[in-house]
């Protein structure tokens, strides 16, 4: 694409099998989105998304289309948690994302978890197209916002949406909006005692063992009262979908990282090894 026809935030991810490995063949992005490809070449291509100016102020969009060729594979995280600075003017910050997975492809998107600051909005749509024994494995969360600092569920707006398409079927629809309008979100019958929410969703014939394996172990797992971690895990077409609920992120990422550690076989290393 001509560099002058690029909007403020777009970007682009292509990966396509060369010569046997999977290859990044075509990667852009303009600001504030930075988008780091540290490597390009082998079993699978490992990417990154980051910001220049460290997280999304007043106004920002961010829009990414990621292609995926026959038999590619990717994993993609981000550089830091998606930092949503506090918004006086009241403009919405937002995420759109867009993946085509070709047939036999893998997608791993495992983003650190989104932290919306005191009085921000912020807007996320994914949208994951799946090709032919092609699999996907999708991490969505967020924290409370500066915990630490006593800033807990403070924002005025949180919304994300996450669709999963096999062919012309969608078979996932998961919509999650937070706002005060209903009342204070850290009241004990919202968020209560938790800071941090997470989905995970495994899908696809090369995930089909994984899932399966996470529905079992679930089935047979009871519930504690006043736990520090909740998890439960429900079926989906060709597939599992996970929901986490914690007292702090730490928790949940151990927990993300014990049910998917099967990624390593599939990405030539531990996703990981560098973040937890």
């Amino acid at each position: 694409m001509n560099p002058e026809c690029r909007t403020a935030g777009s970007g682009h991810l292509a990966i396509e099998v060369v010569s046997g490995q999977s290859t990044a063949t075509s990667v852009w992005a303009a600001s504030p989105l930075k988008l780091l490809v540290p490597r390009s070449r082998g079993l699978s291509v490992w990417a990154c998304l980051s910001s220049f100016g460290g997280g999304l102020v007043a106004g920002d969009t961010v829009a990414l289309t990621v292609d995926l060729g026959k038999q590619a594979r990717c994993f993609l995280t981000s550089q830091a948690s998606t930092k949503v600075y506090r918004n006086p003017c009241d403009r919405p910050c937002s995420h759109h994302l867009r993946a085509q997975l070709g047939p036999g492809s893998l997608l791993a998107l495992l983003p650190d978890p989104v932290q919306a600051f005191s009085s921000s909005r912020y807007h996320q749509h994914q949208t994951f197209s799946l090709g032919p024994e092609s699999g996907l494995v999708l991490v969505d969360w967020l924290c409370s916002g500066r915990a630490a600092r006593g800033e807990r569920w403070a924002f005025h707006s949180f919304q994300s949406r996450n669709e999963v398409f096999l062919g012309d079927t969608r078979v996932l629809l998961d919509s999650l909006l937070l706002a005060p309008d209903q009342g204070p979100l850290e009241h004990s019958y919202r968020m209560g005692r938790f800071n941090c929410l997470a989905l995970a969703v495994i899908i696809g014939d090369p995930f089909s063992v994984a899932a399966a394996r996470v529905l079992q172990e679930f089935a047979k797992t009871p519930l504690p009262r006043h736990a520090r971690l909740v998890v439960s895990a429900s079926p989906l077409a060709h597939g599992a979908l996970i929901r986490l609920a914690a007292e702090n992120t730490e928790e949940v990422a151990w927990e993300l990282q014990r049910q998917l550690n099967f990624l390593s076989d599939f990405l030539q290393d531990d996703p990981w090894s560098r973040k937890f």
